[in-house]
């Protein structure tokens, strides 16, 4: 039997985020001002069509998949890549948040639109806060560092949207927000995993320290009609 993890955009958009869901003749996706991703049950042909048919012609959508697509030439490949898909395996994360963090509102979005677009840590859009728990650092009135949930395929939940201003790296504040996400994930029940681009060779080092572990290889496509 499949494991929820290998298709974790429909298992999200099928389970824990199934309120932010639009389907599409059983195809699922996101709202447009909320994510980019589709959810495909098979990846096969009859879900591409399906997905083709009742989705809006101009949209952009990302797959996950843990092996190679064969995408129907009806779609183009803007782009494709290759992630590691991690998952928490380490003790439970503190017990309680730390005074240096400050849980992040819809009064906060704009600043949270700039940082991710500074440093484009994956797709952030206007109502992506609506993934929701996103918590930041800030100095002198300024957030230089943030983390929130994203996909949510039960029982587990992603923490997303991990980046820092470069004024800021090196000062742990990306280890502080993890801890912090996956505390709040664990208490929830559930257990963090998160996706990162193979290359990104620091962030992998800070993610397997604090306690995560990878699962397996994914690919990412960005496909357009």
């Amino acid at each position: 039997m499949a494991h929820v993890l290998d298709n974790p955009i429909y298992n999200a958009l099928t389970t824990g985020n199934k309120h932010l869901a639009v389907e599409a003749g059983g195809a699922f996706y996101f709202k447009d001002d909320v994510a980019p991703f589709a959810g495909l049950k098979n990846n096969s042909a009859a879900d591409f069509e399906a997905l083709l048919k009742n989705a809006p012609d101009d949209r952009v959508f990302v797959i996950f998949t843990p092996e190679q697509l064969h995408v129907p030439d009806y779609f183009k490949v803007l782009r494709d890549f290759k992630m590691f898909q991690m998952v928490y395996e380490a003790d439970t994360p503190p017990t309680e948040m730390e005074s240096s963090i400050t849980s992040l509102e819809d009064e906060h979005v704009e600043e949270m639109l700039a940082l991710t677009r500074l440093t484009n840590p994956g797709p952030f859009l206007q109502r992506t806060i609506d993934f929701s728990n996103y918590t930041g650092v800030f100095t002198d009135g300024n957030l230089i560092a943030m983390a929130g949930h994203r996909m949510q395929p039960l029982p587990y939940v992603e923490i997303s949207a991990v980046c820092t201003h470069p004024e800021h790296t090196g000062k742990g504040h990306a280890a502080k927000l993890l801890l912090e996400q996956a505390r709040r994930i664990i208490a929830a029940g559930k257990t963090p995993f998160l996706h990162v681009l193979q290359e990104n060779t620091g962030a992998i080092k800070v993610y397997e320290r604090i306690g995560f572990k990878t699962r397996v290889p994914i690919l990412g496509y960005v496909l357009s009609k």
